[in-house]
């Protein structure tokens, strides 16, 4: 993911409502190595909309654990960070987890990478408000890789 991107969001427009309304929009992602490659940085441009905003992503990678840890933090809310999925990749396929609370309730949250060896790679956010039994995806995210200007 290291580099500069185009990004194609899609977004349920109200989460965990039985609602299947949906809105697209782009925006922008550019990533670069942290840490000697332990982890990444991520700087977002998100054109909601509503109007735009910036967020930020970060990851680290355990080597003993063969874990990662993403967490995200928007520039709308810029005290709060998100907990941190955890997860990793098997086949080209990242899959992470972590508890949070959404409207006042207990949720599980999952992200998933997919095509990561494409030149689109892919990502979903789903989340289960029974413990992992059901999910809803909510946000999808298709990048394509774009040329720095300048």
């Amino acid at each position: 993911l290291i580099g500069n991107w185009k990004v194609l969001h899609r977004r349920r427009r109200v989460r965990l409502a039985g609602n299947d309304e949906w809105e697209e929009f782009d925006g922008t992602c550019a990533a670069q190595l942290l840490l000697g490659g332990a982890a990444n940085l991520d700087d977002n441009v998100l054109n909601l909309p509503a109007g735009e905003y910036r967020a930020a992503t970060m990851r680290a990678y355990d080597v003993q654990t063969r874990r990662w840890a993403i967490w995200w933090l928007d520039a709308r809310n810029p005290l709060a960070i998100d907990p941190p999925v955890i997860g990793g990749f098997a086949e080209g396929v990242g899959v992470f987890y972590a508890e949070d609370v959404f409207n006042g309730k207990p949720i599980r949250v999952r992200f998933r990478w997919t095509d990561t060896g494409t030149s689109t790679p892919r990502w979903e956010q789903a989340f289960s408000p029974d413990g992992g039994k059901t999910w809803e995806i909510n946000w999808t995210m298709t990048f394509v890789r774009a040329v720095k200007p300048g």
